[in-house]
């Protein structure tokens, strides 16, 4: 009987073991696969740039038309820290929104986050509360899309009333670039977090 029971406790030791390997390895695959996706939109932003400023003239596309004055950052990142030692942080990416909207669309994506790991088996329920969630606290998605096209154009006013499809597709991938740094960054974090569990496991072999 104890033969037994000692037998079920180091099958379910190495299938935990072989459950974090597999997230390790799930982890590292999301992390190449990003990386190459970051390069990707940094390489078509740097052309799409360098296509605007030959279009528009090297006098019209220049780092002397910046601003330096000090203003409000109009996307921030907001880190949410784990709550044991076995979870990772979490980074969250607020574009084009003051502090208050970025602190509605925090809380909601904790919200959300939250429901789905604790309701996982009642999907109806859990998409009933998120859509209260958003009805009470966040723009709509027309309301929000509307502010972030007059934040791009804002943002490219000091260039100019016209400026060149070019210049607009390089904002919009290195838009997309920062997305995903935020994306390797959580990805990165689960991935130092399941390769700590790795290398616990291994310890407890020795």
């Amino acid at each position: 009987m104890q033969s037994s029971e000692n037998m079920t406790e180091s099958s379910n030791e190495v299938m935990e073991s072989d459950e974090h390997v597999l997230n390790f390895l799930d982890s590292m695959d999301s992390y190449l696969i990003l990386m190459d996706s970051l390069s990707s939109a940094l390489r078509q932003g740097w052309l799409d740039l360098a296509s605007a400023r030959y279009s528009m003239g090297t006098s019209r596309v220049n780092t002397t038309l910046l601003s330096l004055k000090p203003h409000n950052a109009p996307t921030t990142l907001q880190i949410e820290n784990a709550e044991t030692n076995t979870e990772a942080p979490r980074f969250t990416l607020c574009k084009w929104a003051s502090s208050d909207d970025c602190e509605k669309c925090s809380e909601e994506a904790k919200f959300e986050e939250d429901d789905l790991l604790q309701n996982k088996s009642n999907t109806s329920q859990v998409q009933h509360q998120v859509q209260e969630r958003r009805a009470e606290g966040c723009e709509s998605p027309v309301s929000a899309d509307n502010h972030a096209e007059k934040a791009r154009s804002r943002s490219l006013s000091m260039f100019g009333t016209l400026v060149s499809p070019k210049l607009r597709a390089t904002q919009l991938s290195f838009e997309t670039a920062l997305e995903t740094l935020v994306e390797i960054s959580n990805v990165r974090a689960s991935l130092l977090c399941a390769y700590g569990q790795v290398q616990k496991d291994r310890n407890g072999d020795k």
